[in-house]
């Protein structure tokens, strides 16, 4: 179908924010960490009507990366790119990727699904993160490139031939195809399109946000990124989840290896396996209780707006509740062998106290015995 024709439906102004995540350090200290870019920086605000039922206690720091070339199927494209820093430890960059005005929305199918899972994309932004880590690295506590990463793509569209409503726009056959970045099956079931776009929502008659697992459909003529915005906050809350429960796992496979070898070898009344293992554990809650609370309170809600709807249907829809459960789950379990460990240490020492106060008792008799 051309582009324009009545039956398209064409987008006059739109682009593609594409998102790929890291995560850096434990924490990130921002104020230091803007001190030391030499880079156009600020703090994020969103200034959407209904914004002051959102907090950011400590807003992320964005810096301006400037146009970078992106290779793909279709040629090279220029690109805007922009990195923004959270004091939890993650860092976010940013493509800008342009839509052509006059493309029709089933046009870009086939660019979605290779803006996914772009490995040149990939490689693009651990370059851009790369070309300012090192500069911020006094700002970094426990600085560490985690070898895993979170991606999200929001299409964010300003004007569409027609100004169509948004229940228009949520009819069109092509939004769910477009969401999942689907190009080999040529019609999808109706259930499968509800599932997709079952996340919906629409302020005014003319704007919609379609939230989905892998990629967001926001029609917004005023142009506010706002909830571009707080998508991305919930996707670096999802991976400093992901991240915590992957520490966690190894923490508790750690201590039943050393649980595992201290038993083999160890002499159980003088070992101090235990009480070096516990308080291992004991800082490892502790610093992770910390670094938790910074990602729940990296956006905190205090009211029903529609902001705020949208942000909570974006945690269940990218299960970030679920990996939440998961890294409390296996806190608890950890919390539970430090107990064990407590008790361990202190059952050995009152044995060792014991043993200790019978070895004297022996001693003064067979002195005494000595002496008569």
């Amino acid at each position: 179908m051309a582009a324009g024709t009545p039956e398209g439906h064409v987008l006059e102004k739109a682009h593609v924010f594409c998102y790929r995540l890291f995560d850096v350090a434990e924490e990130i200290d921002l104020d230091a960490a803007q001190r030391l870019l030499a880079l156009d920086s600020r703090r994020v605000r969103l200034t959407r009507a209904g914004a002051e039922y959102l907090l950011l206690p400590n807003p992320p720091l964005t810096i301006e990366l400037g146009r970078r070339t992106l290779a793909l199927n279709a040629g090279a494209l220029a690109v805007e790119v922009v990195g923004r820093l959270f004091d939890h430890g993650s860092v976010s960059i940013r493509f800008r990727v342009p839509v052509q005005p006059g493309t029709e929305v089933g046009a870009l199918i086939l660019l979605a699904d290779e803006l996914y899972d772009s490995p040149a994309m990939d490689a693009l932004a651990l370059e851009a993160l790369e070309s300012f880590r090192p500069a911020i690295t006094p700002a970094l506590r426990s600085g560490k490139l985690w070898e895993q990463t979170e991606s999200y793509a929001v299409h964010f569209v300003e004007r569409i031939q027609g100004s169509p409503s948004a229940a228009d726009v949520l009819s069109w056959p092509e939004l769910a195809p477009l969401l999942l970045g689907e190009t080999r099956e040529a019609k999808l079931s109706e259930r499968e399109r509800s599932d997709v776009t079952a996340q919906h929502f629409s302020y005014g008659e003319h704007d919609l946000v379609v939230v989905d697992w892998n990629a967001a459909f926001v029609y917004e003529p005023t142009g506010s990124t706002d909830i571009p915005d707080i998508l991305e906050i919930c996707n670096g809350q999802l991976l400093e989840f992901r991240y915590y429960d992957h520490q966690l796992d190894r923490q508790l496979t750690r201590v039943g290896e050393t649980l595992r070898r201290a038993r083999r070898r160890g002499i159980p009344l003088f070992r101090t396996t235990d009480a070096q293992l516990a308080r291992s554990v004991q800082l490892t809650l502790i610093e992770m209780s910390e670094a938790l609370e910074r990602v729940e309170n990296s956006l905190k809600v205090i009211g029903d707006f529609y902001l705020a709807k949208v942000y909570e249907a974006a945690l269940e829809q990218l299960r970030v509740d679920d990996w939440k459960a998961s890294v409390q789950r296996k806190q608890q379990t950890l919390g539970d062998v430090y107990q064990w460990l407590k008790g361990e240490v202190d059952t050995a020492r009152s044995l060792t106290l014991e043993v200790m106060i019978v070895a004297l008792i022996v001693v003064e008799v067979v002195l005494a015995l000595l002496r008569h």
